[in-house]
């Protein structure tokens, strides 16, 4: 399997694994967040989390996608978004072998002034947002030294709020060699609201055919 698959399609994880991604989320990620593990969050929180993301409570596999197109209006009052487009899959599987859901992400990111699509994808894990002391999120990260991003919901969950200090991003057509690099957040780029869609919208970052079946019956 070459490092592109890995990153979209990573190794099942195990409860250890999440404490992991967490602790390296918190290292590798320059987002101004102090989040708390997810053991340290509380079961019913974290089940009402997931009820809000996936529309009820998520089966044996679940998908919540949310997407953003950004009008010329809208980047005109930011002229300095790098960002023109963004695409989110949050994804949870059951995991019987670990008595545990696995949690995983998938972000799609256009450029305003440069061509090509370009990806991301990593685990995520039930955390605590520092600001409020309650609010719970999605600490996400992309192995070690890639950096990630948070995912909380709209008051009428409607929208995903992603946040991102730093996150490494890859070109879809290029070798691996030469399609790494950093989102930084700078200045318009560190919190964007996403709204929900058809999971088909979706569809472009999953290529997994087996994957791609699954969420095109959902």
């Amino acid at each position: 399997m070459t490092p592109w698959r890995r990153r979209l399609f990573p190794r099942p994880a195990t409860k250890r694994t999440f404490l992991v991604v967490a602790l390296a989320a918190a290292a590798c990620t320059d987002a101004p967040l102090t989040v708390q593990a997810q053991e340290g969050v509380d079961k019913a929180a974290a089940a009402a989390f997931d009820n809000r993301m996936f529309a009820g409570p998520p089966a044996a596999k679940a998908y919540a996608c949310f997407v953003r197109r950004y009008d010329e209006n809208h980047l005109a009052q930011h002229p300095k978004q790098k960002v023109s487009a963004m695409k989110l899959l949050v994804s949870a599987e059951d995991a019987p072998e670990d008595k545990a859901t696995n949690y995983s992400f998938r972000l799609g990111v256009t450029y305003r002034r440069r061509s090509g699509n370009f990806d991301s994808s990593g685990y995520c894990n039930h955390a605590i947002a520092a600001e409020s002391g309650r609010e719970i999120r999605f600490e996400c990260g992309v192995d070690c030294e890639g950096g990630g991003i948070t995912v909380g919901l709209s008051r009428d969950n409607r929208s995903a709020i992603a946040r991102l200090g730093r996150i490494m991003v890859w070109n879809r057509n290029k070798p691996d060699d030469d399609a790494g690099e950093a989102l930084f957040a700078g200045a318009d780029d560190k919190i964007f609201r996403v709204d929900r869609v058809d999971l088909g919208e979706c569809a472009e970052l999953v290529t997994d055919r087996k994957e791609l079946a699954a969420l095109r019956h959902k």
